[in-house]
């Protein structure tokens, strides 16, 4: 298979992935849409960014993206195949979702293919529950260990531990929620099965994140848990701004910033 054939399947499928979470969490919504709205890159490609502000969800976003061009001289040093040949290619799909409720878990799901002099697959999810509930951390993981075990019984132990640490602010020395997996640099040899297993991530999260909204959307919540999910909003901010690889990629390869922020909550209070 040629690698413009490669290129071609995996943007299709991010988004194709991306038109079926926006329907899955539309579902919850009585009078919300995601809005979508496109945008082009200067230096080459463009995306689609879709955001959602409702009555469950706060906000959400579920941004794809195919972006290509040229490294600057900061990134060439710092990114897997660059350094000789600046040129890249990448695309992928990006998943926040920050829901009004409390008791419902803030989400992150991204799954990316990177092309360089080398070529790679990425992505991982991860959950940040304001108020973590042990089944709801339990199922989520057990989801993600089966789509793991179906291709190799390593990526899940390996594949966790990366979550931990680096879903994790060393300036707080605390995790940003109770994690998940996370991966990069994905590449085994076989194109197909590290593709297969990017798609096995996103079907994944597909399932169990709407599972685990329905068994809280019709929880109430006082003014002191209100109070409480704005404070640990604020600790996911810090993450985002400070440590996030996707954030520093996209503002350092010239992204949409609105795309890149969507990330941030519409409200957040700070505490020490």
């Amino acid at each position: 298979m040629s690698r413009e054939e490669q290129q071609r399947r995996a943007s299709s499928w991010f988004s194709d992935l991306q038109t079926q979470i926006i329907k899955s969490l539309e579902e919850f919504e009585k009078s919300s849409t995601f809005l979508r709205k496109s945008w082009e890159r200067p230096g080459g490609g463009g995306g689609t960014m879709a955001i959602l502000e409702g009555d469950v969800f706060e906000k959400a976003g579920v941004n794809v993206s195919t972006v290509f061009g040229e490294f600057s001289e900061e990134l060439r040093t710092q990114i897997p195949g660059a350094e000789d040949n600046p040129y890249f290619w990448a695309s992928g799909l990006s998943i926040v979702v920050h829901p009004r409720s409390p008791h419902i878990p803030i989400v992150h799901m991204n799954t990316r293919m990177i092309i360089t002099e080398k070529q790679w697959f990425g992505g991982g999810a991860d959950l940040t529950p304001c108020f973590p509930v042990d089944q709801d951390t339990k199922d989520f993981h057990e989801a993600f260990k089966k789509a793991c075990d179906r291709f190799d019984e390593t990526y899940y132990p390996t594949f966790k531990q990366a979550a931990d640490e680096y879903f994790y602010l060393p300036h707080r020395q605390e995790a940003r929620g109770v994690g998940g997996i996370f991966y990069d640099y994905l590449n085994t040899g076989s194109w197909e099965k590290d593709f297969a297993f990017t798609q096995e991530v996103g079907r994944t999260f597909a399932s169990i994140y709407p599972e685990l909204v329905r068994r809280h959307v019709n929880t109430p919540w006082t003014d002191l848990e209100r109070t409480a999910q704005l404070k640990k909003r604020g600790r996911y901010v810090e993450f985002n701004l400070l440590y996030d690889r996707g954030t520093l990629f996209g503002l350092k390869t010239a992204g949409n910033i609105e795309a890149i922020l969507m990330s941030l909550p519409p409200l957040v209070q700070w505490a020490a």
